[in-house]
């Protein structure tokens, strides 16, 4: 419709008119993509999805602290804390380890008090 006006500025910008503006050029494909498990996410990392031992861990350990009830949660805590550690070493792409750590010191603290209300319990009961 328009003829468009060609400067100099147009023509020495592009060595090669017909060549697709949108392609990557060889210098991007020569760095590595990052692919599937690689990429970044929405969470920015701070919500380890690709590792559910450590995040069921982490909320299993904070259902660990209630009294005598938690000592089950406790215990799954401790256990899954420790299958989040060594799926995180095993996969390193993977995150999760600083909720696996917190679901194994929350289920051993949980697993403490837990069967310190027990003892101090049935000691006062039979007392």
């Amino acid at each position: 419709m328009f003829p468009v006006k060609e400067t100099a500025s147009t023509m020495t910008d592009s060595p090669n008119r017909n060549e697709n503006p949108y392609s990557a050029s060889q210098a991007d494909l020569s760095q590595p993509q990052p692919v599937g498990d690689q990429e970044g996410d929405v969470t920015g990392g701070v919500i380890p999805y690709k590792n559910p031992h450590a995040l069921i861990g982490y909320y299993l350990g904070y259902a660990g602290l209630l009294p005598v009830i938690g000592i089950p949660f406790a215990i799954a805590a401790i256990c899954l804390g420790i299958m989040g550690l060594k799926k995180r070493r095993a996969n390193p792409v993977i995150r999760g380890s600083a909720h696996a750590v917190f679901a194994i010191v929350a289920g051993c603290l949980g697993l403490l008090c837990g069967a310190g209300f027990l003892v101090l319990f049935f000691g006062l009961a039979f007392s």
